[in-house]
């Protein structure tokens, strides 16, 4: 029978080496990757009235990523388990780097859209298959720390993002190129660069690792089978048939709050703060500060609900609080409040997730795991089609960049109730493998 990992030296010994030769890779790429989704939020202050769109046709554009994301992240995933995260990550990079560079000589509304829904389909799974990746490498009561150190690089990239989109808009007119052209144009190239660095040094599992030891390869491999066999996890002959499981579903209906809040928000502050009449320079460095916040509460929420075995609470509780500060950000007066409370939204939409993304590895493994997961982020992630659309739409209704807030604030919340729902169906199915495994 295999120990625990905190049970025995060389399971420490593993897991400290995967967060020390691995995490960093994988976060520079989703570091890399994020900064490309940001983007948007930055070149729509000079893009929009270059292409003579709308608030709302700008909405649609940057939102169809998510159309070209969500029909490709499931057979991507399914793709990666078969051919392996080397290559298919860099695949994913490079491709989503060229479309990339491409936005920044867009010359119209039409290549604005088709090149929006290419880039979701290039980038289509890649969270996903970093997923499935620490179902391979990691035992799953460690799962949410690393998600957590994961997604510090989406509040990095959105740290140091929001500067450099600023800058790079102040470059307007260098070399006959306007601002947000040199946006695209010098976030696009490091992900290109990066799809090579991947597959030169990412090995496509633990035996493939050259930095562990044959008994940290062989401590990997049975650790993670004894949960599988222990939990009696699901693995479909056909993993397409994944989704049709009623928790998939349900944890997709679910996951669209999350994306839906965090997209709208982060879409957003930039125009939020240029209203307090501010230099793209001085906008991108005020913008360092919401993630900051982020980070710190994406490090702490999942180890603390590690360390006491608590998964509920650590998704509801900043769920309620991102939601009250959400809806105060409209209702308090004062530019420097407002945007405090903003702060506090961020870290309680994105801090709550890496607990969340434990959840549907607790009864799925292999091929099936790698298509829930990217089921759940596909529909989760049209909740980022919405947002692009409609908090354009209720600005343009209402005239104010705060009333958007009430709508996030509403999906939140939402995504809170459904928390309670889902965790109770677990409970259920949980109980049930246990009595059917003891034969009650």
């Amino acid at each position: 029978m295999v120990q625990s990992v905190d049970s025995t030296e060389v399971g420490h010994t593993a897991v400290a080496k995967f967060v020390k030769h691995i995490m960093p890779l994988l976060g520079l790429m989703y570091l890399i990757a994020y900064i490309d989704r940001q983007n948007i939020g930055f070149a729509k202050l000079q893009m929009a009235g270059d292409l003579g769109l709308s608030e709302s046709a700008y909405g649609l554009g940057a939102s169809l990523f998510f159309i070209g994301y969500f029909l490709f992240e499931v057979p991507s995933n399914l793709f990666l388990a078969r051919v392996g995260a080397r290559r298919w990550f860099a695949r994913i990079m490079v491709s989503w780097g060229i479309v990339t560079v491409l936005l920044g000589y867009t010359n119209g509304t039409a290549m604005f859209y088709v090149l929006r829904f290419l880039l979701g389909a290039c980038e289509a799974g890649f969270f996903p298959g970093v997923l499935y990746l620490l179902t391979v490498w990691v035992p799953f009561g460690h799962r949410a720390r690393m998600v957590g150190w994961f997604m510090i690089a989406s509040a990095a990239a959105n740290a140091v993002g929001a500067p450099i989109c600023g800058l790079l808009l102040d470059l307007d007119g260098a070399l006959g190129l306007r601002g947000w052209q040199w946006v695209f144009l010098a976030t696009g190239l490091p992900a290109v660069l990066m799809g090579v660095v991947t597959l030169l040094v990412l090995p496509d599992g633990p035996a493939q690792a050259r930095f562990y030891t044959q008994a940290e390869k062989d401590w990997v491999r049975e650790s993670i089978a004894a949960e599988d066999a222990r939990d009696a996890k699901v693995e479909h002959g056909n993993p397409l048939a994944t989704l049709g499981d009623r928790r998939v579903l349900l944890l997709a209906f679910t996951y669209v709050g999350f994306p839906l809040a965090a997209y709208g928000l982060s879409y957003w502050l930039p125009t939020v703060v240029r209203g307090f009449g501010v230099s793209n320079t001085a906008n991108g460095f005020i913008n360092i500060l919401p993630w900051i916040v982020t980070a710190l509460a994406l490090w702490w929420v999942p180890r603390h609900s590690e360390q006491v075995g608590e998964k509920t609470m650590h998704i509801l509780v900043p769920v309620m609080v991102g939601t009250a500060c959400l809806v105060l950000s409209v209702l308090v007066p004062g530019n420097a409040v407002r945007f405090a409370l903003l702060c506090v939204a961020a870290a309680a939409i994105f801090s709550p997730q890496p607990v969340f993304w434990t959840l549907p590895s607790s009864f799925l493994r292999g091929a099936s795991a790698a298509a829930g997961l990217a089921a759940i982020n596909s529909v989760g992630n049209l909740g980022g089609f919405m947002a692009q659309n409609a908090v354009p739409y209720i600005r343009d209704a209402t005239g104010s960049v705060l009333a958007p807030m009430l709508f996030l604030a509403a999906c939140l919340a939402f995504a809170g109730v459904m928390v309670l729902v889902v965790q109770g169906m677990l409970g259920r199915h949980a109980r049930a493998a246990t009595a059917a495994a003891q034969g009650v």
